[in-house]
């Protein structure tokens, strides 16, 4: 029990690695689509509205985070104003940012047309 609190303690410092970026518009099927990531003490669960091909709503059903702050609706604002999954972290909140913008690139993966990219 002990090393298993100490292993959660020391991998939960570590910040989630960010699967997304800029947006492929064209590549978009309007409609609503649900996404989902954790990592460490965080975890996320988003469902991402797309209208004329741009991410029009992103609802954070689920946030939650252990340690540190949360970063909503800071994340969600950013998303949408750049239009891409990678926008600047919330200061006291990396972790909790990098699973929101996770869990929005995971949900836009559903939403992208058939191609070769995806």
């Amino acid at each position: 029990m002990l090393i298993t609190f100490i292993l959660f303690s020391i991998t939960s410092c570590w910040k989630a690695q960010l699967i997304g970026g800029p947006v492929q518009q064209n590549l978009l099927t309007d409609g609503t689509y649900e996404g989902q990531a954790s990592h460490g003490p965080n975890s996320a669960k988003v469902v991402v509205t797309i209208v004329n091909q741009t991410i029009e709503t992103i609802e954070v059903v689920k946030n939650e985070a252990w340690k540190g702050k949360k970063a909503v609706p800071e994340i969600p604002d950013r998303i949408i104003a750049r239009q891409s999954t990678r926008v600047d972290a919330v200061s006291g909140a990396t972790n909790s940012s990098h699973v929101l913008m996770n869990a929005v690139e995971n949900a836009l993966k559903k939403a992208y047309k058939k191609s070769d990219s995806y």
